[in-house]
């Protein structure tokens, strides 16, 4: 299994009808610089950028079958708080910081390159519907995971503290048991995650 993230940019709509298309990308450049830094420090496969979306994954070019979820969490967690750092406008204080939806699930998936012109790697299967589900139907700077995501979190992480959100519907998947998982990084989990210098080590 896999742990896929998707985020979005709450309101973006709006700001991209506000500012001009230069600064929109200026915006996204800067914020996925971020989720990109934070990607090569966790290890985690960033799949793409979609418009306002971000994809990323877990334990499918690595083997982290032992974390993936742990590391999708905690990703979730840092990529919140780059969003509220990263200014809207660089030039108009006053339109405030990013805020962004987030959520994952975790599940099986293929991978592969599919065509002959600008190729890229795709990710298929219900698992990435699913993902993408949990993060339509997230919440402004929190963290939306299905339940075999959450009890992925609970065995390989249990300091990260997850609450019920109940039963909810989602489109195309019908009723659902979902869960929030809790914003705030677990300081005891940072120092446990091995180093990429540690984890060369092992080979």
């Amino acid at each position: 299994a896999v742990t896929i993230f998707f985020s979005d940019i709450v309101g973006f709509t709006d700001i991209s009808a506000s500012l001009e298309p230069d600064k929109v990308s200026d915006m996204l450049d800067r914020l996925y610089s971020k989720f990109d830094a934070l990607s090569s420090e966790l290890q985690v496969f960033k799949v793409e950028t979609i418009g306002d979306a971000y994809m990323a994954v877990a334990n499918l070019v690595e083997d982290q079958a032992s974390d993936h979820a742990k590391r999708i969490a905690l990703f979730a967690q840092r990529a919140i708080r780059a969003a509220n750092e990263t200014a809207v406008d660089m030039d108009d204080p006053s339109k405030g910081h990013v805020n962004i939806r987030v959520g994952f699930h975790s599940g099986p998936v293929v991978a592969n390159v599919v065509g002959t012109r600008n190729l890229r790697y795709c990710l298929f299967g219900d698992t990435v519907n699913t993902a993408a589900r949990m993060e339509s139907n997230s919440a402004e700077n929190k963290i939306h995971c299905s339940a075999a995501a959450a009890e992925c979190v609970r065995k390989q992480a249990p300091e990260i503290l997850i609450r019920p959100r109940g039963l909810i519907f989602v489109k195309g998947k019908g009723n659902m048991h979902t869960f929030w998982v809790d914003t705030d990084t677990p300081a005891l989990w940072e120092q446990r995650l091995p180093t990429i210098e540690q984890r060369q080590s092992l080979f």
